[in-house]
């Protein structure tokens, strides 16, 4: 049933993404790195890759951004042979409102995503072999964040974003380029 509603879900996706593309509506692409404070964690690092969408019909300074991001935290503990690994895989999307200023440009957000986390644990000597347990989750996201123009088509930016998943919240500094049309 998981990988049914994960194919279901990545399908749909990609179904959104081929409509928005030949909409003509796709302004960029943005590639970022992440350190993820997640609850009751220490930070690591994580990636993520999404787009930037827009429509002459909306606002301007509105962009529609769907996303992709990744993390994964493993730990071994060598005198008692004990590993742990935790992941996070997140589709979702984000609506972003830019303030128009000539410069740097600081931004506000909010959007959703869904949350394919997974732990694992292996503690031999406590007599745990190979444990795992998986949940799917979906939490609303907030970000605030500001992107300095490198050239014409390319921007750097940081941003602070909060995924809001009960027992599982993370927040993230992002970092990132930002490549525009």
């Amino acid at each position: 049933m998981r990988n049914a509603l994960r194919l279901l879900y990545v399908a749909l996706l990609l179904v959104v993404s081929a409509a928005l593309a030949r909409a003509d509506v796709f302004s960029g692409l943005d590639v970022m790195s992440s350190t993820v404070v997640q609850q009751h964690q220490s930070s690591f690092s994580g990636l993520g890759l999404r787009a930037r969408v827009k429509s002459a019909r909306i606002v301007e300074g509105i962009d529609f951004l769907p996303y992709v991001e990744y993390w994964r935290n493993s730990a071994s503990v060598e005198p008692f042979g004990i590993t742990t690994a935790r992941k996070d895989a997140t589709l979702g999307a984000d609506v972003r409102f830019s303030f128009q200023r000539t410069g740097w440009k600081p931004y506000l957000g909010a959007g959703f995503g869904l949350h394919f986390l997974s732990t694992e644990v292996d503690a031999p000597s406590l007599g745990l072999r190979h444990a795992s347990d998986s949940v799917i989750k979906g939490g609303l996201s907030g970000l605030a964040g500001v992107s300095f123009p490198l050239s014409t088509h390319l921007d750097n930016f940081i941003e602070l974003k909060y995924h809001h998943l009960p027992g599982f919240s993370q927040l993230k500094v992002n970092w990132g380029l930002a490549w525009g049309l």
